[in-house]
């Protein structure tokens, strides 16, 4: 039996980022690779892929083509970014971090960063974020 999750109007919950999949009650699979297809961030970022939201975290698999970026942004929620592919060359707060296959990293509430596919690859990254904001953050 599906249980669905549904708000005071009777109707599933809707998702905090426009065009991501709000994931029900009794849904427990998603293949990122084909549930949907999302800007990471419209007026500032390159990145784009799936996203679906829970109640309380997010997940997204993201591609930033190589050559391309994120300018300054921010967000009010916490971030995790582990990179599967490629080279991000990363400044957060002010300080310029490399990551590359296998690395995962932290990007504190509010805290300006941005992002670069800096190496021959696209950069592929699996991305969580609490969902007090959308996946989507503010432009600097």
């Amino acid at each position: 039996m599906t249980h669905i999750s549904v708000n005071s109007a009777g109707r599933p919950p809707a998702a905090r980022t426009q065009g991501a999949h709000r994931a029900l009650r009794g849904e427990y699979l998603f293949r990122l690779t084909d549930i949907n297809h999302i800007l990471g961030g419209p007026d500032y970022s390159s990145a784009n892929g799936s996203c679906v939201e829970g109640d309380r975290m997010m997940v997204a698999l993201m591609t930033m083509p190589s050559g391309t970026g994120a300018e300054p942004h921010s967000h009010p929620n916490e971030q995790w970014i582990y990179v599967l592919q490629g080279l991000m060359r990363m400044t957060i707060d002010g300080v310029q971090v490399d990551a590359g296959p296998g690395m995962a990293v932290y990007i504190p509430s509010n805290a300006l960063h941005e992002a670069q596919a800096a190496g021959e690859t696209d950069a592929v990254f699996f991305t969580v974020k609490d969902t007090t904001h959308s996946l989507h953050g503010i432009k600097a």
